[in-house]
C-alpha cells in the first residue's frame, strides 16, 4: 500500500491535477494507493500569512485577497465539474472561504494576531486544495473522498511548528481507517484525499506541523498504516546532489539513507521536510521523491541502508542568510559547565541553534543562528554572563549576519580519508575563506560557514571536485581578441571539444573584451562568434557593450564564478594595472603582455609574492620567447636548488630575421623592409629596433632569476642612430635608414673579417655571492656583439630566439632554448598552454 502526497505546485493548476490522473490510474499505482496527501495551492499559504497580517492592522485589502483566493479555487472546479457535482463543491469552497472571512474578521476587530489564529487562518490553505483534489479525481474515474486530518494527527500546542504525537496519532488513523472498511463491507474503499500540514491539539485545536509539514503528514500516515512505500510528489526527479539552481550539473541521487537524508534536509536541501524522515525511519519504511511532470523517473529512494555509490559523498546542500554568535574569552578555558549555561540561555530565549563550533582551545565558541534570532541570542548570552563580562572574563558576544553554511554529506566519508582535504582545497583555491567548521562523530557530515556572497561558487566548487569525473572546468575572461587574442579563440574553438572528451577540461568563455566592446555571460559565449559580437553584429550569442575596463573586472569578480580565469591578451598598461585586484580576488591570471612585469619592482613583487603565498596562479610563460618554455625552466631550476649565473639570448623575433640574414647579400635596410613585409615587425619598424621590447624580455628574465632591477638600469645599446627615431612616418624613417647602410655594412664586414657575425644579445648576469663585493653587481644589458661561428647564437635561422642559460650544475656546457619566439600561433599556444595549466591546477 502507497501513501502519497502532492505539493502546491502538483496541485496549483487544471494541467498538475490531470498529471495526478495519470499517476493514479498507471500500473505502478493503481489499486495499491489508499491515501494522498495534499497541499494548499501554489502560493496560497504565503497570501493567508500576508492576510493575517493585513487583518491585524485592519487593512480592508484582506477581502479582496480572499476573493481572489475563492475565484481561483472555483475556477479549478469548474475545469473539472459541472452541474449537480460543480454546485456541491462550490457550496463546500464558499463554506470554507466564509469561515475564512470570520475568522479574518475576528483578527481585524480585535488587532491581534497570535501563532494560535495564524495557524487557523493558514489551514484553510489545504482545507480548500483537499475538497477541490477530492472532486477533481471523482471526476476522472478516481472514486475520492476529502478528509481533514485535523481529528486524526494529535499535537503539542507549538503553534506554527508543532510536534505530533505518536501514540495518540497512530492508533486514530488506524481506527478510522478500520471504520471505512466495515462501512464499506469490505469493498473498495475511496481514495482518501488528506489535507496535509495541519493537525490539532488535544482540546482541537488547529496547529500547523511547520513549513513542508504536508510531506510529515504523509509519512506520519504511511507510518501508522504501515504503508509499504510513502511517495513525495515534487517538481524536481528527486534528490539531486546539489541545488539545481545554483549548481547546474547537479544530478539525482538514486538512494540515500535516512541519516544521510536528515543531514542534507538540515542544512537546506528543501526537496523534502527535515521533521518528515523520523516517523518513516522508526518504522523502516522507504521514502520516495519524485517528480509530478516526469513521472517516469524514478526518483530518489530514501531507506535505511542505501546502495554503493560511485562517489565518496552523497550530496551538498546550504543554508543561506545564516548569522554567527561568537563567545570568547580567557575566562571560558577550563571552566566547567560553561557550554551548558551558554545552550539553557539560548534555549530559554526560544534560539534555535543550526551548527557549532568550538576551539580545541576553549578560549571561543561560535554558533550558528537564523538572523531573526540574534537580537534574541545577543541578550540571552549578556544575561547569562553578566558577571563574567563585568569581570573581563569573557567579552561581549560578537554577532556577524550575512553568511551561509555549505554542508558535505555522505556516509562513505566515514571510509574515505582525504574528504577533508578536498572539500577545503576547492574552497581556498576558489579564494573561499571558512569562517567556522563543524564535524559530527558520525564523519557523514563536514559543514563550513563561508561569506553568504560565495554560496554558489562554493557548491559548484565542491560538486565539480567531487561529482564530474575528474573534469575540470575554467570559466574564462578575455581581454584583446587583436592577432594573439584571435587566434587563442581559434584554438580554443577548434580544440575545446577534444579536451572536453579526452582530458575532462572544459572552457567556458564567460566574458570578452576588445578595444571599443566588451560582452559578459556567465552561461558561455560560443568563441566562433566572439568578433562578430563585438562588432555589432547579431550572431545569436549575446549583445555587446562599450568596454569599460572597471565594469568588466566589477562583473568578473560580481559574478564570482568557480575556477575563473584573467587572460590578457593586449599591450596595454591600462589593463596590467588591474592585475593586483584582480589576483587578490583569487582569480588566477594568464598573460602574454609584458607591461606588468616589466613595470615597477615594487609591482612585480606584489603579483609575484601574492601567487606565491596565496597558491593564486600568475602565468606568463609567453611574456618571453613566446611558447618557448624559459620561465618554467628558470623555476624549476630554481625550485631544484640551482644557480642561475648568466643568461645570453636572442629575445626579437624581428631582430634575430634582420642579422640572421645580414650577409652582404642585402642592405641592412632592406632586410627591415623585408622583416616589415613578412610581419615579423610592428607596423612601424622602429617599435622593434628601439629594443624596448627586447629590454622588458630581458628585465623579466632577469627579475626570475632574483636581480632586483628597474627597467632604468636595463643597459640598452642603441641598434638605429637618433636620427631614424625623429623621422616623422615610416616612409621618411626608411629613408633615413638607408643613407646609414653603409655604416652597418662596414661595421658588418669587419666582424665577417674576423670570421665573427653580427648579433644583437641580451646579456643577464648575477652579482658576486662574495658579502665584499660591490653592491648592485647584477646586471641586464643588451648590446650588438660580433659572434664567432662555433657560438650557439650563429645556429639560428629565420625569427628564431636563444636562451643560454648558464648556471652552478650547467657551467661547462650551457642550457640552451631555442626555437620560435614570435608568432600569432606559438603566442597564443602557449597562453592556451597556460590556461589548461590551470584546469589541470584543480584536480
Amino acid at each position: 500500500m502507497f501513501v502519497l502526497k502532492f505539493g502546491g505546485t502538483s496541485v496549483g493548476n487544471p494541467e498538475a491535477i490531470e498529471k495526478i490522473v495519470g499517476i493514479l490510474k498507471d500500473g505502478e499505482h493503481r489499486d495499491r494507493t489508499r491515501v494522498v496527501v495534499v497541499s494548499a495551492f501554489s502560493g496560497i499559504t504565503d497570501s493567508l500569512i500576508d492576510l493575517c497580517r493585513k487583518a491585524a492592522v485592519n487593512d480592508p485589502v484582506y477581502k479582496e485577497v480572499v476573493e481572489a483566493i475563492r475565484k481561483r479555487h472555483l475556477d479549478a472546479a469548474r475545469f473539472f465539474l459541472a452541474g449537480d457535482a460543480l454546485e456541491t463543491v462550490s457550496a463546500g469552497l464558499n463554506e470554507i472561504i466564509s469561515h475564512l472571512l470570520r475568522v479574518l474578521d475576528g483578527i481585524a476587530v480585535l488587532k491581534e494576531l497570535s501563532r494560535r489564529s495564524q495557524d487557523l487562518v493558514m489551514s484553510f490553505g489545504e482545507r480548500l486544495s483537499a475538497l477541490f483534489v477530492a472532486a477533481a479525481l471523482s471526476s476522472r474515474g478516481i472514486p475520492s473522498l476529502c478528509l481533514d486530518a485535523r481529528p486524526l494527527i494529535k499535537t503539542d500546542s507549538v503553534f506554527s511548528k508543532a510536534n505530533f504525537i505518536a501514540a495518540e496519532t497512530y492508533p486514530r488513523i488506524r481506527s478510522y481507517f478500520d471504520s471505512l472498511s466495515v462501512k464499506f463491507g469490505g469493498g473498495k474503499i475511496p481514495l482518501q484525499i488528506v489535507t496535509g500540514f495541519i493537525a490539532s491539539t488535544g482540546e482541537d485545536v488547529t496547529t500547523t506541523l511547520g513549513r513542508g509539514g504536508s510531506d510529515l503528514s504523509a509519512a506520519i500516515f504511511g507510518a501508522a498504516l504501515e504503508a509499504e512505500e510513502v511517495e513525495i510528489w515534487t517538481d524536481v526527479d528527486g534528490i539531486l546532489t546539489a541545488d539545481p539552481i545554483m549548481v547546474k550539473n547537479a544530478f539525482r541521487i538514486e538512494s540515500i539513507s535516512y541519516e544521510e537524508a536528515m543531514e542534507l534536509s538540515h542544512f537546506g536541501a528543501k526537496v523534502i521536510y527535515p521533521p518528515t524522515i523520523r516517523p518513516a525511519l522508526e518504522k523502516g519504511i522507504p521514502i520516495r521523491i519524485r517528480n509530478t511532470f516526469n513521472p517516469a523517473s524514478p526518483g530518489t529512494a530514501i531507506v535505511e541502508h542505501a546502495g554503493d555509490s560511485p562517489f565518496p559523498i552523497k550530496g551538498i546542500s546550504s543554508m543561506s542568510n545564516i548569522t554567527l554568535v561568537r563567545v570568547q574569552g580567557s575566562g571560558m578555558v577550563g571552566l566547567t559547565g560553561f557550554s551548558a549555561r551558554l545552550f539553557g540561555a539560548l534555549a530559554r530565549k526560544g534560539v534555535n541553534i543550526i551548527l557549532i563550533s568550538q576551539s580545541s582551545s576553549e578560549y571561543s565558541i561560535c554558533v550558528a543562528i537564523a538572523p531573526h534570532d540574534a537580537e534574541a541570542a545577543g541578550e540571552a548570552v549578556r544575561q547569562e554572563f553578566e558577571r563574567e563580562i563585568a569581570a573581563g572574563a569573557i567579552d561581549l558576544p560578537y554577532i556577524e549576519n550575512n553568511f551561509s553554511i555549505i554542508a558535505v554529506v555522505g556516509s562513505r566519508m566515514r571510509k574515505t580519508s582525504g574528504i577533508s582535504g578536498k572539500v577545503f582545497h576547492a574552497l581556498g583555491r576558489n579564494g573561499i575563506s571558512v569562517v567556522a567548521i563543524a564535524q559530527g562523530s558520525s564523519e557523514i557530515n563536514i559543514s563550513a560557514v563561508i561569506d553568504g556572497q560565495d554560496e554558489a561558487k562554493a557548491l559548484n566548487s565542491i560538486h565539480e571536485a567531487f561529482f564530474l569525473s575528474g573534469v575540470r572546468s575554467v570559466n574564462l575572461f578575455l581581454l584583446g581578441t587583436g592577432l594573439i587574442g584571435g587566434t587563442l579563440l581559434e584554438q580554443i574553438a577548434g580544440h575545446r571539444e577534444i579536451l572536453a572528451d579526452e582530458y575532462k577540461i572544459r572552457i567556458n568563455l564567460a566574458g570578452v573584451g576588445d578595444s571599443r566592446q566588451m560582452i559578459l555571460c556567465p552561461d558561455g559565449i560560443d568563441p566562433k562568434t566572439i568578433k562578430n559580437i563585438l562588432k555589432g553584429e547579431d550572431a545569436g550569442g549575446g549583445k555587446s557593450e562599450a568596454l569599460d575596463l572597471a565594469a568588466f573586472v566589477s562583473s568578473m569578480k560580481a559574478m564570482n564564478l568557480p575556477n575563473s580565469c584573467f587572460c590578457d591578451c593586449t599591450a596595454s598598461d591600462d589593463v596590467a594595472g588591474w592585475y593586483a585586484d584582480i589576483i587578490q580576488s583569487s582569480i588566477p591570471i594568464v598573460t602574454p603582455n609584458k607591461r606588468a612585469n616589466a613595470g615597477a619592482l615594487g609591482y612585480y613583487k606584489t603579483l609575484t609574492g601574492f601567487s606565491r603565498n596565496r597558491g593564486i596562479p600568475y602565468l606568463y610563460e609567453t611574456t618571453v620567447c613566446a611558447g618557448l618554455p624559459v620561465i618554467s625552466t628558470l623555476r624549476d631550476l630554481f625550485l631544484s636548488g640551482d644557480k642561475v649565473r648568466r643568461i645570453e639570448a636572442v629575445l626579437s623575433g624581428s631582430l634575430s630575421f634582420i642579422f640572421n640574414n645580414f650577409d652582404g647579400s642585402k642592405t641592412f635596410s632592406t632586410l627591415v623592409r623585408e622583416a616589415k613585409a613578412r610581419g615579423y615587425t610592428e607596423p612601424d619598424p622602429r617599435d622593434d629596433l628601439n629594443a624596448m621590447d627586447a629590454a622588458r624580455k630581458a628585465l623579466i628574465l632577469a627579475r626570475e632569476c632574483g636581480m632586483s632591477l628597474e627597467f632604468s638600469s636595463v643597459d640598452i645599446e642603441p641598434i638605429l642612430p637618433e636620427a631614424c627615431f625623429e623621422a616623422s612616418g615610416v616612409d621618411a624613417f626608411f629613408s633615413e635608414l638607408e643613407k646609414y647602410d653603409a655604416g652597418f655594412e662596414e661595421r658588418r664586414a669587419a666582424a665577417a673579417a674576423e670570421g665573427k657575425a653580427l648579433r644583437y644579445i641580451a646579456l643577464i648576469e648575477e652579482g658576486s655571492d662574495d658579502p665584499k663585493a660591490a653592491a648592485g653587481a647584477s646586471r641586464a644589458k643588451l648590446s650588438l656583439r660580433a659572434e664567432d661561428v662555433n657560438s650557439p647564437f650563429r645556429s639560428l635561422t629565420d625569427a628564431d630566439n636563444i636562451v643560454v642559460i648558464t648556471t652552478d650544475r650547467y657551467s661547462a656546457l650551457p642550457m640552451v632554448i631555442k626555437g620560435p619566439g614570435a608568432g600569432a600561433q606559438v603566442t597564443a599556444g602557449g597562453v592556451f598552454a597556460d590556461i589548461v595549466r590551470i584546469a589541470r591546477t584543480l584536480v
